[in-house]
């Protein structure tokens, strides 16, 4: 659930530009029903289209949208609650060959819920131009992956899942020093999954609360750590023969967005080159910054 304020129009602009290019718009979600965009994620089983969803608030409902920001599809997701939706991600699952989406409810505002709750599905079939306001169709059940973290209660809004183990991975909301939990793959949903502390990340010290991790992704490769905070974003990359977890005491490199309204999400393009974006706020536009090519 959004707290600070907003980052002011152009206040990305200053980061390091890494080995990104300036940010571009491809377009405008004027959804009226996505009207918060908390999570963002590459579709596998749609090459070319994107997920998202609301934050808290909203019914246990996934959208649709191609990359000019049009909608192509919206799903209930079966068996499910929306207390806090912050975050998602595209991943494997139990079956092979199969792509699911994970659904981070991971918000806890005033720290006080015993369990969070990931859901996953299988990816629903999607493509075409559906209109604002369609029914939505619905989705295979989803599993109710239930997990507790080791030290008591903390506010998430960053979910990420490896394209290849299919490890679950939260990282705390904490100023500063963000910590990172994971559950290991297999995950079983018949009972709770205790996370485990495997690092921090240490991010700069930007003014009103904005640097605090509100999103992120992993590369498709799985070498690359996408994060976003109200104030920017930032990039942690793999060493030369590292195992996965090795990513998470890396320095953060600065990689600037561009301006966003209510930036909480983050996610790679389907290929790799490019981070995406959303924002909180209704119309949003759809920014894209690119890899500088090698």
């Amino acid at each position: 659930m959004a707290e600070p304020p907003g980052t002011a129009p152009g206040a990305a602009a200053a980061a390091s530009p890494s080995g990104y290019q300036p940010f571009t718009v491809l377009g405008t979600v004027d959804d009226p029903d996505i009207g918060e965009s908390s999570g963002l994620a590459a579709s596998r089983r749609n090459p070319g289209l994107l997920w998202t969803h609301n934050d808290s608030g909203d019914e246990p409902l996934v959208f649709c949208v191609d990359l000019q920001g049009r909608g192509c599809g919206r799903w209930r997701v079966a068996g499910a609650e929306a207390f806090d939706w912050e975050d998602m991600a595209a991943g494997p699952g139990p079956r092979s060959g199969e792509h699911y989406l994970y659904l981070g409810d991971i918000g806890d505002n005033i720290d006080q819920r015993s369990e969070i709750i990931v859901y996953r599905i299988a990816e629903p079939a999607a493509g075409g131009t559906v209109a604002p306001g369609a029914s939505p169709a619905t989705t295979a059940p989803a599993e109710a992956l239930r997990l507790r973290y080791p030290d008591g209660p903390h506010n998430a809004e960053a979910l990420l899942v490896h394209p290849v183990s299919g490890d679950v991975y939260v990282i705390s909301k904490d100023a500063q020093s963000a910590k990172v939990y994971k559950a290991a793959a297999p995950l079983d949903a018949s009972k709770p999954v205790t996370l485990a502390p495997i690092g921090a990340i240490r991010l700069g010290t930007g003014t009103r609360g904005l640097e605090v991790v509100t999103g992120a992704d992993i590369s498709p490769d799985g070498r690359r750590v996408a994060l976003s905070t109200y104030a920017q974003g930032y990039e942690l990359e793999l060493p030369s023969g590292g195992v996965f977890d090795d990513i998470w005491a890396q320095r953060p490199v600065p990689v600037a967005l561009g301006p966003r309204l209510q930036g909480e999400s983050v996610a790679y393009r389907l290929d790799g080159r490019a981070l995406l974006t959303s924002s909180e706020i209704t119309p949003w536009p759809l920014q894209q910054v690119e890899r500088r090519a090698p």
